[in-house]
C-alpha cells in the first residue's frame, strides 16, 4: 500500500552502492560500508522527473486527475551511519516506490509504495488515492453502524463484532448501488427523475 510522507524524507536513488570508504584519516580502518552517493529529500528527487496527468477514477463531479511522478529509491531508514565528512546518515533500507501529486491549485504531495517495480503510473495513483475511500468507510463503520460501540474484554468477542459490523455494511452498499441503478434507468426510461429513497438507505451516506 502508499503512505503520506513530508517532502524532506530522505531517499537514496534505487542503484545505490555500498562501498568501503577511502580515507586518509590514521588509525583503525573503518568497519562498515557506507552509501557511493548521499541520501536526498524527496521533493528533491523527483524534481527532474517527468510529470503527468492521471485520472485514476469517477467522482461525483467527473473523472478525478491530477499530475504524478514516480521513481524508485531506496528509503534512508537504515541504520544510521558515519558517511565521510558529513556526519552521521541513514543508510539505504527497503526499496520503494516514492510518489509525488500535485494537484490543480499547485500543491505537491508525497508518498511512498511498497507496490511491485513492474507497477504502472495509474496504478500507483489510484492505490495511494484508496486511502480516502478506507477512511471513509472506517468512519462510517463507526459512526452509523456502531463499529466503536463494542465493549467486551475478549478478541473473539471483538472479531464478532466487526464482521458483523462489516456484514452490516456489505449488505447496505449492496442495496445502495441496487437503487442507484434503478433510478438511472428509470431516468433513461422515462427522462424524470426517480423518487428519493426513503428508510434508512437514505439516512446512511456510504462511500461510492
Amino acid at each position: 500500500m502508499g503512505r503520506r510522507i513530508p517532502r524532506h524524507l530522505k531517499v537514496y536513488p534505487v542503484d545505490v552502492k555500498l562501498v568501503w570508504p577511502n580515507t586518509k584519516v590514521r588509525g583503525r580502518p573503518r568497519k562498515h560500508h557506507v552509501p557511493d552517493v548521499l541520501s536526498i529529500a524527496a521533493e528533491q528527487m523527483l524534481a527532474s522527473a517527468r510529470w503527468k496527468t492521471v485520472s485514476w477514477r469517477n467522482g461525483t463531479k467527473g473523472r478525478l486527475k491530477a499530475r504524478f511522478a514516480a521513481v524508485r529509491v531506496r528509503i534512508a531508514d537504515g541504520p544510521p551511519q558515519r558517511i565521510w565528512d558529513k556526519g552521521q546518515q541513514h543508510l539505504p533500507g527497503d526499496e520503494a516506490w516514492l510518489i509525488g501529486e500535485q494537484r490543480a491549485s499547485g500543491e505537491k504531495k508525497y508518498y511512498l509504495a511498497n507496490l511491485p517495480a513492474s507497477t504502472d503510473l495509474r496504478t500507483l495513483a489510484a492505490t495511494i488515492k484508496a486511502r480516502w475511500i478506507c477512511e471513509q468507510a472506517h468512519q462510517q463503520l463507526k459512526e452509523e453502524l456502531g463499529l466503536d460501540h463494542f465493549e467486551g474484554r475478549s478478541w473473539q468477542g471483538l472479531h464478532r463484532h466487526t464482521l458483523m459490523t462489516m456484514i452490516a455494511y456489505a449488505f447496505l452498499q449492496h442495496r445502495r448501488l441496487a437503487y442507484a441503478g434503478r433510478k438511472k434507468k428509470n431516468q433513461r426510461a422515462s427522462g424524470f427523475a426517480a423518487p428519493v429513497a426513503s428508510g434508512y438507505i437514505s439516512r446512511i451516506s456510504l462511500v461510492p
